[in-house]
């Protein structure tokens, strides 16, 4: 069970820092295309998401932060990570569509679930 748990969180950290990655890239002039560094502005919000999905108490429940009934991001956090979302989830599939399948077909899995509660 917590295997599977660890996985979960692993996958979850994984595809929010590839969005992150995916935004800054596409946002910020500070993003650096060889190293492939992240501004100071998209690494804070890496490191805050890697923090909070590693601290979540709800992840055998869950499969996203977006599926979640408790949102444990601060207020501000949250509007950046929206914006993150916003712009990455219809480009995501261009650069990581194995990854960007899966994360849809998960999601939707969710809320079918959660609906049927």
């Amino acid at each position: 069970m917590t295997d599977r748990v660890e996985r979960r969180r692993e996958r979850e950290q994984r595809v929010v820092a590839e969005m992150i990655a995916l935004y800054c890239r596409g946002n910020h002039d500070a993003y650096d295309r060889k190293s492939k560094t992240l501004c100071p502005e998209c690494s804070e919000l890496s490191a805050y998401a890697a923090v909070r999905t590693a601290r979540c108490p709800l992840m055998s429940e869950k499969t996203f932060c977006s599926n979640c009934r408790v949102h444990c991001y601060s207020p501000e956090m949250r509007e950046r990570i929206r914006a993150v979302m916003r712009y990455s989830g219809p480009r995501i599939i261009t650069v990581h569509p194995i990854l960007a399948m899966w994360h849809l077909v998960s999601s939707r899995r969710e809320r079918k679930k959660l609906e049927s509660e």
